[in-house]
């Protein structure tokens, strides 16, 4: 029964990923811009107009993620004479070596400097400058890039390197040897 349960989940994700895979094509196709390298977690949500969007080299885009690319709340408006003309549609941008965390939302005319980092789950309705990082809603700054990388060498978990092509070693290792520590409640 299990075998069988994996052959199913198996057809369903390769399926699921096909379909990702060739909505990503077709947005392309409308003029969404893609530059080199660029990973694809699972295809973003972009919106109506992906010929709005750029991404720039290297950078990487998480599961959950939307490309709003104009304010659909202008329906309300539009039926009153005085804003029946009303629009807003908006540009959006990520620069290079970039990452962005799963479910983030990017609302029109917000931009990603380059080397940059959103947080998950924010929702950017401006524009990061290059080499910081982001996070919440609204996205607000964080710190720079290096004060990241700096609290990561700080945070950093060490196992041997040479497990890392073998998935199920490296996991096996981590299991077992990293410790029940715990971040402190953060104090107001």
């Amino acid at each position: 029964m299990i075998f069988l349960y994996r052959i199913i989940l198996k057809l369903h994700t390769t399926y699921q990923k096909m379909i990702q895979k060739i909505y990503i094509r077709i947005s392309m196709a409308r003029g969404l811009k893609v530059g080199k390298n660029v990973i694809f977690v699972e295809a973003p949500d972009f919106g109506s107009e992906p010929f709005l969007i750029e991404i720039g080299d290297r950078t990487k885009i998480t599961a959950g993620c939307k490309f709003i690319n104009h304010d659909g709340a202008m329906y309300v408006i539009r039926s009153m004479k005085k804003y029946e003309d009303a629009r807003n549609f908006g540009r959006i941008k990520l620069g290079k070596n970039c990452f962005v965390g799963n479910n983030c939302i990017f609302l029109p005319g917000s931009q990603m400097g380059d080397n940059c980092i959103l947080g998950a789950g924010s929702v950017l309705n401006s524009s990061m400058p290059d080499n910081s990082v982001y996070a919440g809603t609204p996205a607000k700054f964080i710190c720079t890039i290096e004060e990241y990388g700096n609290r990561a060498l700080e945070n950093n978990v060490m196992y041997p390197r040479e497990l890392e092509p073998d998935r199920a070693k490296l996991e096996a290792y981590i299991k077992d040897h990293l410790p029940h520590n715990y971040k402190p409640v953060k104090k107001k």
